[in-house]
């Protein structure tokens, strides 16, 4: 029996502590928040807020209020529901709340990529070509790739006057990203091709490869993140992320012309950090995912609404020709191009409304930070929350801000106005129990971690539209198009894809 106890005792241990692993004895301490854990071990409610996240809090708030701590796939989340206690997580230190271990996590499962020790120094000291000259820089080079695509893909039709089709999630989400990617990886070289226009067709042709397989890659990110994919779906990610790790390796990109400063300096700064060239090429996946992944599907909403909502379509579109006329600038056959700036970009408050409403509607981030230390947390209210060291803590603006029928009235509408004060200037004062939100959108987050890169892609978005109703007439093939439904599965990532394509047609004005 002797021999046998220290076996048994092992086992026993074991025992306890994988059940303590799988979340078995978790037990609600005193003044933490109200504890759900579901009825699956270690998975807890995972299955259900996979499937439908926006039903799933919504149930939890209505059975425990605005504050509930749920247990999902091993790990227990606090949600606050409440808009007004938002500031206590947003602009809480890094060593109280941090979101950074969770993004190591997964920018390690998705990308292959392992942070610096360093990581958040060498972010901010490039995000300065996201703001300011940089952004102008990085604007005027969007505007000249945007154009440039638009005309070459109508130039190689026939008879350039006649309607053309195509599905507006693909034709949006296809020249926003060869853009976008042209404007941050740069161009080949004329040396390389032999001849400037021979140049241009290759980058035309290659940037729109890589857009298909971006796409690919990008349907199976939810699951990738997840952790369930099936085989056949994980060889194919890999397949994928060694395609971008070879294309945006450090050798291709220094051998490109034209590539932005931003793209440059990251590649500098983790060279002196001691960065090898592989690592370094699975940051730049990194990065081309971050810029484009939303962008083409926002662009997509964009165009939507305002095909659909014709006194959207009309207001946005007078007041481009109004900017246009001001800068006296004109299309017209064999005339040169428009040189869309940012200055005339900033003088657009119809279309930044509409901008903001289709983001309100359409863009669903979930908010999360690792709670580093045993703290008290304290509610707008003034009721206080003990919260755990190794939980997470999260907030999920669609429902508690976009959808939200005091702050929003009639919140599921869109209308193109609703960021417009009646002097025609952008709307801020948004109110909920008769005391102003101040977070009363929030597409790009909040707070110390609010997305750095929410100036371009803003920039990109009215640039997008404002080219295509300078340069073009569009219009839904049926009139009468219903809202697509939307992919559940694309929920808490940002920007919500439709689960169909809607078929629009276009052809050149002039």
């Amino acid at each position: 029996m002797s021999l046998w106890l220290p076996v048994l005792l092992a086992l026993f241990i074991s025992v306890l502590g994988g059940l303590h692993l799988l979340g078995v004895f978790r037990r609600r301490r005193p003044k933490e928040p109200p504890l759900d854990k579901g009825h699956i071990p270690w998975l807890g409610h995972a299955l259900d807020f996979k499937n439908n996240k926006v039903e799933f809090l919504q149930k939890m708030q209505r059975k425990h209020g605005d504050i509930f701590t749920v247990q999902i796939g091993g790990n227990c989340i606090t949600f606050v529901m409440d808009p007004f206690s938002f500031g206590s997580i947003l602009n809480v230190t890094r060593s109280k709340m941090d979101m950074n271990p969770i993004v190591k996590q997964l920018v390690a499962r998705a990308f292959g990529y392992h942070h610096l020790e360093n990581e958040h120094k060498v972010m901010e000291a490039t995000n300065k070509h996201l703001m300011g000259d940089g952004l102008v820089v990085l604007t005027q080079t969007m505007m000249k790739n945007l154009q440039n695509l638009m005309l070459h893909s109508i130039g190689t039709v026939k008879n350039q006057k006649e309607w053309q089709y195509d599905g507006l999630l693909h034709y949006s989400s296809n020249t926003v990203f060869q853009a976008g990617y042209l404007s941050l990886f740069g161009n080949e070289t004329v040396k390389s091709m032999g001849s400037k226009e021979k140049a241009e067709e290759f980058d035309w042709v290659h940037s729109e490869e890589l857009f298909n397989e971006f796409r690919k890659y990008d349907s199976l990110f939810p699951n990738l993140v997840y952790a369930m994919l099936s085989l056949k779906d994980k060889l194919e990610a890999e397949r994928l992320k060694r395609l971008f790790w070879n294309v945006l390796s450090f050798k291709k990109i220094m051998q490109k012309d034209n590539v932005s400063r931003w793209i440059i300096d990251h590649l500098q700064l983790r060279q002196e950090q001691g960065m090898a060239e592989y690592m370094q090429a699975r940051f730049m996946f990194v990065l081309l995912w971050g810029s484009q992944s939303n962008t083409g599907p926002a662009s997509f909403w964009l165009l939507f609404f305002l095909m659909k909502h014709p006194e959207a379509f009309k207001a946005v579109k007078e007041e481009v020709e109004k900017v246009l006329k001001e800068t006296n600038q004109e299309v017209k056959p064999g005339g040169p191009l428009i040189n869309l700036t940012r200055d005339m970009l900033m003088k657009t408050p119809i279309l930044d409304s509409t901008v903001e409403e289709t983001l309100r509607l359409m863009s669903a981030p979930g908010l999360i930070r690792a709670i580093m230390q045993d703290m008290d947390f304290k509610m707008a209210d003034g009721r206080e929350y003990a919260l755990r060291k190794g939980d997470r803590i999260g907030i999920f603006p669609y429902i508690s801000v976009h959808m939200d029928l005091e702050i929003h009235p009639e919140p599921h509408q869109f209308k193109y106005d609703r960021f417009l004060s009646p002097d025609g200037i952008r709307r801020t004062s948004f109110y909920k129990n008769g005391k102003k939100v101040k977070y009363f959108t929030m597409p790009w987050g909040g707070g110390i971690s609010m997305c750095p890169g929410r100036f371009l892609a803003t920039n990109e978005l009215k640039q997008f539209v404002f080219l295509m109703l300078v340069y073009f007439d569009i219009e839904l093939v049926n009139a009468e198009e219903e809202n697509p439904p939307i992919d559940q599965n694309r929920v808490g990532f940002g920007i919500v894809h439709p689960t169909r394509d809607i078929q629009f047609r276009y052809k050149l004005r002039f």
